[in-house]
């Protein structure tokens, strides 16, 4: 059986597997559920935890740390755009044809520009996303939080607070969606029921699609 790293226990009425960007299987459970429970909820899905596992190590394995030079490609709506440095006087950023700027200024320590830049962003197209299908599917969520997870794309809490990660705005318009109703539909199903399923493919069609492509694509994002 694979091993537990941590249970975290909350007022959520199921018991959640999630196996963290280094591996690592946490629990989070009732308050109510007994340790009889969650082990055999882990040995029922071991195989599923072992794969997923098995697919953080690879890319790692596969993943380069960003080195923040010239040329180097970052992606804004699922589009590609090459880093430049350029003469300006303010650190800030922009998008100028199929560049992305930034002042020379901070070349030193880049990251932190590029990354509130990008949370900017983030903030406000997820607001956008998440209130247009929430008005216009009758949910009601408490809070949008940005968070700055790697490999987990989006969550929602047992508070009716939806979590998602600012590099998810490197996503094209229509995964940013996918993500956005999978986790409004949590707010109904907090597991991945065939219920759960059906009111995401009520909203969403063609949403498998668009989660193979994550699968498939989103290393792209994680740095």
């Amino acid at each position: 059986m694979p091993t537990i790293n941590k249970i975290i226990r909350t007022k959520r009425k199921t018991i959640a597997l999630i196996v963290e960007s280094n591996g690592d299987l946490i629990i989070r459970a009732p308050k109510r559920a007994t340790k009889r429970e969650i082990n055999a909820l882990v040995k029922k899905h071991a195989d599923w935890i072992v794969e997923k596992q098995d697919e953080v190590r690879k890319e790692q394995e596969a993943f380069t740390p960003r080195q923040f030079a010239e040329g180097e490609e970052f992606y804004f709506l699922g589009k590609s755009y090459a880093l430049q440095y350029t003469g300006a006087k303010k650190s800030t950023l922009r998008l100028w044809g199929e560049k992305l700027q930034v002042a020379r200024s901070v070349q030193e320590k880049p990251e932190r520009v590029i990354e509130q830049w990008y949370k900017k962003e983030a903030r406000q197209i997820f607001t956008e996303r998440v209130n247009f299908y929430a008005e216009k599917y009758g949910f009601e969520y408490n809070k949008l939080k940005l968070s700055s997870a790697k490999r987990r794309w989006g969550s929602c809490s047992s508070i009716g607070n939806i979590n998602l990660t600012w590099r998810l705005v490197m996503a094209p318009p229509e995964i940013i969606d996918y993500v956005v109703v999978h986790e409004l539909c949590h707010l109904r199903e907090q597991n991945h029921s065939k219920a759960f399923w059906a009111q995401v493919g009520a909203i969403m069609p063609n949403y498998k699609a668009r989660r193979k492509w994550l699968k498939e694509n989103g290393r792209r994002f994680s740095w």
